[in-house]
């Protein structure tokens, strides 16, 4: 159980708050008064298998919550021989964790919420406030298993009780208090068998696949890298068959499976299949994307500090890739060759081009061979083709539909002579004044 979290503290308590109310509540004010308040056999023959489920399942949550899942001791260290498939990805030496410092063993991950390395790590389960890792797991799968008995048991007495008396052929009255409880132990005890039986089907499936959480993910991840070619089949390596899947965490013996036992084994070594199958590949796991994790060159090592260059010190090949290209001053002078008219205007000349004339202006000695002439780019950096109006005004008429050539650029005629004098004689209404009225 994590010691600092209020907020776990909190949920498990709340969590043992709703298992009591389903467990005594139901029996208090439901199957007591229904018995008539008489302690008989048939009583105790219906409630005895009930608070025996309910005493497991509270035995494995007390386990679950304050057994440690298991850490990684200070003085542990991997023997690359014997150790399992689990690599670096980069270098393919031991697994090590930087959070911690500490080198990891097969199957362990680093939890945030914990702060710590954690063998064998399925999940962090706020329900427990704890880890669910090696040596809880098994408690976590029992404890899961008997919920489901337990609330399967009760929801067939309440509903026991419902059907006797909408079929009995006397009157039985069921009181207030009764008719209330009713109703509250099936709002609580349908959605919690509902949500914990799908959790338990899946880590069900997880135990006979001898799968947690998190290599469910790899091997998901793994599957798509399949189906796109990047690698051939891979064979999850913890696999053994069901029956040995099962014997690795709630132990060797079947009929003790129920029963909280330890967790076979120290949890820093497992068993691996070797047994190489037809169409899958022996490999390392979680395996590596050829494409975005090439792997290491000939004789790569890194240094044992990930945050240092081989020598101790910065790397003395790191540059900044434009570093040339600051210490040039460019000046450029904008000079438009076109005419901002478009083609079909009276003013619009004919024979401008498009382009941008560049001044530079540079402080350093480059060498001629060096200097690369300033091309126009788009966003994507490719090289745009110098377009003049007419090709602009031609590759709009297609788009549009329209055949290049149609239609005629306006030019103007110069005025005639006798129409300039016409012009002249013609006066402008505003000048045009009224003549005065002739008198009778």
């Amino acid at each position: 159980m994590h010691p600092s979290s209020f907020l776990g503290r909190l949920v498990v308590n709340l969590t043992v708050l709703l298992i009591c109310f389903i467990s005594y509540s139901s029996q208090i004010f439901i199957i007591w008064p229904w018995y008539g308040r008489v302690l008989s056999v048939e009583l105790i023959t219906l409630l005895v298998p009930f608070n025996l489920l309910v005493g497991m399942l509270f035995w494995n949550y007390f386990l679950c919550v304050y057994t440690d899942p298991g850490g990684v001791p200070d003085d542990w260290r991997p023997d690359s021989n014997q150790d399992g498939y689990e690599v670096k990805k980069i270098t393919g030496g031991p697994r090590y964790c930087r959070m911690c410092e500490k080198p990891k063993p097969p199957r362990a991950h680093h939890c945030r919420q914990c702060d710590r390395c954690v063998l064998r790590m399925d999940h962090h389960c706020p329900w427990v406030n704890n880890c669910v890792g090696h040596f809880n797991y098994g408690y976590f799968v029992r404890f899961l298993f008997f919920v489901d008995l337990a609330c399967s048991y009760h929801l067939a007495m309440v509903t026991r009780r419902v059907l006797d008396e909408t079929s009995s052929s006397y009157w039985n009255a069921v009181s207030a208090v009764e008719l209330v409880f009713i109703m509250l132990n099936y709002v609580t005890c349908v959605p919690v068998i509902l949500a914990v039986g799908a959790f338990s089907l899946y880590h069900f499936s997880s135990l006979m696949s001898n799968t947690t959480t998190i290599e469910s993910w790899e091997k998901d991840k793994a599957t798509m890298m399949v189906r796109r070619g990047k690698l051939r089949e891979v064979k999850f390596p913890y696999h053994l068959g069901r029956r040995r899947n099962i014997e690795s965490v709630l132990g060797t013996n079947p009929l003790l499976w129920w029963y909280p036992l330890p967790a076979p084994g120290d949890g820093l070594k497992y068993d691996i299949n070797e047994t190489a199958e037809e169409g899958y590949e022996l490999s390392e796991w979680p395996p590596r994307d050829p494409i975005v994790e090439p792997p290491p060159p000939p004789g790569f090592n890194l240094p044992d500090s990930p945050w240092t260059y081989g020598n101790g010190s910065i790397n003395p090949d790191l540059a900044p890739s434009n570093s040339k290209a600051r210490s040039t001053k460019r000046r450029v002078r904008r000079v438009a060759h076109h005419s901002t008219l478009p083609p079909y205007h009276p003013d619009y000349q004919e024979g401008a081009s498009s382009g941008y004339d560049y001044e530079e202006d540079s402080d350093s000695s480059f060498e001629e061979e060096q200097r690369r002439p300033l091309v126009r780019r788009g966003s994507e950096g490719y090289e745009i083709r110098p377009t003049g109006r007419e090709d602009m005004l031609q590759s709009y008429l297609e788009q549009i539909g329209e055949t290049p050539g149609r239609y005629h650029r306006y030019i103007p005629q110069e005025d005639s002579e006798s129409e300039s004098e016409e012009e002249e004689d013609v006066t402008p209404i505003g000048q045009i004044r009224p003549q005065p009225e002739m008198s009778a």
